[in-house]
């Protein structure tokens, strides 16, 4: 063997054994993934999921205390944020702790837990930020509630009911607050997209109410 061979097996043993300590480190890493999920993660999700069950139930009621703190055998939406936080139980916890609040009247906290909610189901994410809008507009916050009645109007332009529903209710605000400019805009792309919506159907009086004025 060459003296430059001789130098280069070194290098190439510390070299395939790095690689070997890669591979191996990745497959820890793997085996620990799925060990988290298989072990912890889905045992905690069919927990949280169970003590879910009786909050839906008083939310259905409208039983708001009951939601947020639950009965003497159940706990309510705000022990499972805590305690099963990052599962989908306890996103979905932020949801009805949010409407919770905001039926008995807190809409600060209503605002905190319905923006630390998220879904994929547009309908429901749409929900959400017009309640957010409509927690707003109760705290006299006018342009943080237009700002979400927008979001809320165009998160899932499908939905004819929401989306009309919602961008009536900014265009409403910003009429309230003098910029009738904008709420006409609004106005008539109510009138465009969503003619056969409940709204579309009185929208004209409002357009005309506006384009009359100096």
């Amino acid at each position: 063997m060459s003296e430059v061979q001789q130098e280069q097996a070194p290098v190439a043993l510390k070299n395939k054994q790095l690689i070997i300590y890669l591979f191996a480190g990745a497959m820890i890493a793997v085996a620990g993934f799925f060990g988290y999920t298989e072990l912890y993660q889905k045992p905690l999700e069919a927990k949280a999921a169970d003590a879910m069950y009786v909050a839906e139930k008083y939310f259905a009621n409208d039983s708001s205390e009951l939601v947020l703190k639950g009965d003497a055998t159940s706990k309510g939406v705000l022990y499972i944020i805590k305690e099963f936080s990052g599962t989908k139980a306890a996103n979905l916890a932020h949801y009805y702790a949010g409407m919770s609040y905001f039926r008995l009247k807190d809409y600060n906290k209503a605002v905190e837990y319905l923006k630390d909610f998220s879904s994929d189901a547009k309908q429901v994410q749409a929900v959400a930020y017009g309640s957010i809008g409509d927690a707003y507009s109760e705290l006299k916050k006018n342009d943080e509630a237009i700002e979400y009645y927008k979001k809320a109007g165009t998160h899932f332009p499908e939905d004819e009911a929401i989306s009309s529903e919602y961008l009536f209710r900014a265009a409403s605000f910003l009429e309230l607050n003098g910029k009738n400019d904008a709420a006409l805009e609004i106005y008539k792309q109510i009138k465009q997209n969503y003619p056969k919506s409940e709204k579309g159907f009185s929208i004209d009086k409002y357009i005309s109410r506006l384009q009359v004025q100096p």
